[in-house]
């Protein structure tokens, strides 16, 4: 199983692998043209922290909310129960 930080570890370490190739005038136009294209829509490293800030502050928030009012929606404490999608390293 993929824990967190091993998922943010191969998003960053892709992002750099992409850029490499967009950078390498040893290989074919085509290829740097596509690995340009796919960082276009590619989270950058400082897109991604702050998405595991995020996530973290949400959770905090819920767990809070749920201390303080009871129970919350299933959905809710679904997400709150689950594991987060990304971590620190």
């Amino acid at each position: 199983m993929t824990m967190p930080h091993e998922r943010t570890r191969s998003l960053v370490q892709t992002g750099e692998f992409l850029q490499e190739l967009a950078k390498n005038a040893e290989l074919p136009e085509l290829m740097r043209r596509q690995a340009k294209a796919l960082l276009r829509h590619y989270p950058s490293a400082q897109d991604i922290g702050l998405k595991i800030q995020v996530e973290s502050r949400c959770r905090e928030e819920l767990a809070l909310l749920a201390d303080k009012h009871g129970l919350l929606h299933p959905v809710l404490a679904i997400w709150l129960g689950s594991e987060p999608m990304l971590g620190e390293e």
